[in-house]
């Protein structure tokens, strides 16, 4: 898997060991429901001023859906760059293979926020069939939280910041609205987006991806630096890490000093 970070927050705490993260930011990883319905009758605005329930922008398609907010100053472009990009390579076509939908976790974002959000990703990415199948969507957040809880989403304003902190990631859901695997975090390859098509088409339902917490959050564009509390969680991370591997080599070792 491909990570960019090109000067944007990105916390990576792989949980090899069962440590978990502290709770403060190990609440806000996906929660993971594989085989969870979406809200079909909840109502939505695309990118057009359009009114339509969640059922009906489905299409009949399985679905990629990606929670992100527009205006977002850290990850969220980057999970909707790596999308567009996998999807680009994929050979798939949208509205014959799949429907892509981006629903901004922000209330405050508006039609045309959505619809400057499309339009650049299209520019730079013009999908086949991506004009009429893709749907950038804002909503309530009484309609927003409807969709957040049914796929295991949590994330959290910080008024001084002015910043959602959420996990990055992309669901796959059947034509149903079932939801049916996720990718965490970012860098997503093409065959791994194919497969997730794929595997929603089918009406397969995956087990839980491995537990990766990558949040978007604390990135100070102001200073492109992040902040001392995230730079305290990636040192912790990196200790996890070693400590991991370290532990892996000595049980290695012990069971090979074993059957000499």
């Amino acid at each position: 898997m491909k990570l960019r970070f090109a000067g944007l927050l990105t916390l990576s705490l792989l949980v090899l060991t069962g440590a978990a993260p502290p709770a403060d930011l190990g609440d806000f990883a996906y929660r993971q429901r594989p085989g969870n319905q979406l809200p079909l009758d909840t109502a939505f605005r695309d990118e057009t001023g359009r009114s339509a329930a969640l059922r009906d922008l489905l299409g009949g398609k399985p679905a990629i859906l990606a929670l992100v907010y527009f205006h977002c100053p850290n990850l969220c472009g980057i999970v909707r760059t790596d999308l567009f990009d996998a999807l680009a390579n994929t050979g798939m076509v949208a509205g014959r293979d799949y429907t892509l939908i981006a629903l901004s976790i922000d209330p405050s974002e508006t039609v045309e926020d959505a619809k400057g959000a499309k339009a650049d990703d299209l520019s730079r990415y013009p999908l086949l069939g991506g004009q009429q199948a893709s749907h950038f969507l804002t909503g309530s957040a009484d309609s927003v939280q409807a969709v957040a809880d049914a796929v295991g989403f949590r994330d959290r304003f910080d008024p001084d910041l002015k910043q959602f902190l959420h996990p990055a990631g992309i669901v796959f859901t059947t034509a149903s609205g079932v939801v049916s695997s996720y990718l965490l975090g970012v860098g997503y390859e093409p065959g791994d987006v194919r497969l997730g098509v794929t595997r929603a088409n089918l009406g397969s339902i995956a087990a839980a991806a491995l537990p990766v917490l990558l949040l978007c959050f604390h990135y100070d564009p102001q200073t492109g630096r992040y902040t001392l509390a995230i730079m305290k969680l990636l040192r912790l991370a990196g200790l996890i890490t070693v400590l991991t591997i370290t532990g892996m080599l000595f049980l290695a070792f012990r069971r090979a000093r074993r059957r000499a």
